[in-house]
């Protein structure tokens, strides 16, 4: 059995009429046996898809038949199994959900910075560079010498930002997160505060990952990645993570010693977060994927 590709794609552009894009989509990706998600606003597309190669690419041809999106550009990994459980077109008021009003990727943004060219710019002692990810994404991998601003989601990055860059100094700044688009807004935001050189890594992570040699790589274990996969490391091979399915986080064996740790109940980092009642549930739904999984049967639980 051929294995399944997985494309990572997002453009900013106007598409204040996105909410007539959802069923056609979601007919395509139905009529193509594509799984994943796909948000739409205003400010334009973000989504990660997987499926048999043509009926992804016929998910594509439909967004590039739309003169917006015609110079749509994607990453491209693969799985042996669906990475997804279903299918979902979302109408959402950001792709990216910063939060602040005004910061338009395609008025202003970074320097965009190529993978064969990132070493170089990090290692460069005056450059301050930043992990823009939520806290439990970096805590299994990130760049040598990076910054972490210990956020729970990308909302705060912004709070953060105007507390630690002092845009009279003019740093120098270079951002990065898992495919470039937290760095599209991040970045804007930080030139529109006034400060003049900021770079951000050019596809992310997950091309780096791909284009860069272990060898030569400044990267430091594996990336989160919000599907089935969990977590991805060098030429973009699936990780030893597992999923908290309370939490939605990373596990590593680690963290599979802890006693807070219960297979599709909780982890170290959520065991204190839900009730009860809760943990009952979710105990039962692990009970059914197992016994789903003992028959040779998926289960839309997982």
């Amino acid at each position: 059995m051929d294995p399944l590709l997985v494309v990572t794609f997002y453009r900013f552009t106007d598409l204040k009429d996105h909410a007539v894009l959802q069923v056609p989509l979601e007919a395509c990706c139905a009529a193509n046996d594509v799984r994943g998600i796909i948000l739409l606003a205003n400010e334009g597309i973000n989504s990660t898809i997987a499926g048999p190669r043509a009926g992804v690419m016929a998910v594509l041809d439909l967004l590039r038949a739309d003169s917006r999106l015609a110079n749509l550009t994607w990453k491209e990994s693969t799985a042996s199994s669906q990475p997804f459980r279903k299918m979902r077109v979302r109408l959402k008021q950001e792709i990216v959900t910063m939060g602040v009003e005004g910061i338009d990727p395609n008025q202003i943004v970074g320097t965009y910075v190529k993978p064969e060219d990132w070493n170089a710019l990090i290692s460069d002692p005056e450059v301050i560079v930043i992990d823009t990810r939520n806290d439990y994404e970096v805590e299994i991998g990130t760049f040598e010498g990076s910054v972490d601003p210990n956020i729970k989601s990308f909302g705060e990055l912004p709070k953060w930002l105007e507390a630690q860059i002092d845009t009279g100094t003019q740093p120098r700044v270079a951002m990065f997160c898992t495919g470039g688009i937290r760095c599209e807004k991040s970045t804007a935001l930080l030139k529109q505060a006034g400060v003049k050189e900021v770079y951000h890594l050019e596809g992310g992570i997950l091309k780096y990952l791909e284009y860069i040699s272990e060898d030569e790589s400044l990267w430091k274990g594996q990336c989160f990645v919000f599907d089935e996969r969990v977590s991805v490391g060098h030429n973009l091979e699936v990780g030893s993570y597992d999923l908290c399915r309370s939490c939605r986080c990373p596990v590593g064996e680690e963290d599979k010693q802890s006693p807070h740790y219960r297979q599709g109940v909780s982890c170290p980092r959520c065991h204190d977060q839900t009730t009860d009642e809760q943990k009952i549930r979710f105990a039962q739904r692990q009970l059914q994927i197992e016994l789903s999984q003992s028959r040779g049967e998926s289960h839309l639980g997982r």
